[in-house]
């Protein structure tokens, strides 16, 4: 996935602060490849023929974002904001399925290796989530620590490195790796995780 160089991306979100509507316009196929790669990530080793497709929720999640650019500061902004979108998005649509089955299983999303511990030892074939869970789970740890939940948000669904992640919630790297590391076995157990 092509990375767009982050002060474009900023130049962009400043000019539809600034009221210039063809900066709002010029953003969105500027960022499509990575908000399309993220979306692609979420659903990797899922089944086929799933109602919500990596296009469709990159889509969707523009919708809720693109009212909100004028309000968005730079880069890392933007994504913070656009994985709480896609996030959205995604647990809307499982509470949904939920919903017309009834109690049957909510729709599962694979994560990718930011849930194994620091040495690798995670079992990649538990690493399937239910989405309504990890809403309730991101839910409950903003209400311990809101900037752990923004962190996971940030990692996980925003695609952010911790050098980004730490920009975005204005920390130093050192705290964004120290709390990472809690911050994921917390997830873990929690979301019946071994470590």
């Amino acid at each position: 996935m092509d990375t767009p160089d982050p002060q474009t991306i900023t130049r962009l979100l400043h000019g539809a602060r600034a009221g210039e509507e063809e900066a709002a316009h010029a953003l969105l196929p500027l960022v499509y490849g990575q908000l399309h790669g993220l979306s692609e990530a979420i659903f990797r080793g899922e089944r086929a023929g799933h109602t919500l497709q990596p296009t469709a929720l990159v889509h969707e999640a523009w919708m809720k974002l693109a009212g909100h650019l004028p309000d968005l500061e730079d880069r890392s902004h933007f994504f913070a904001v656009a994985s709480r979108a896609m996030r959205q998005v995604l647990t809307d649509h499982a509470r949904a399925v939920r919903s017309q089955k009834r109690g049957g299983t909510a729709r599962r999303v694979t994560l990718d290796d930011h849930l194994q511990s620091d040495d690798g030892s995670g079992d990649p074939g538990k690493r399937e989530l239910d989405l309504v869970d990890l809403e309730d789970s991101l839910a409950k740890l903003a209400s311990l620590n809101e900037r752990h939940a923004r962190m996971v948000e940030l990692r996980l669904l925003g695609g952010l490195t911790i050098d980004e992640t730490a920009a975005a919630l204005e920390v130093s790297q050192a705290t964004v790796e120290r709390d990472w590391v809690t911050v994921r076995a917390w997830l873990r157990r929690e979301l019946g995780r071994t470590a």
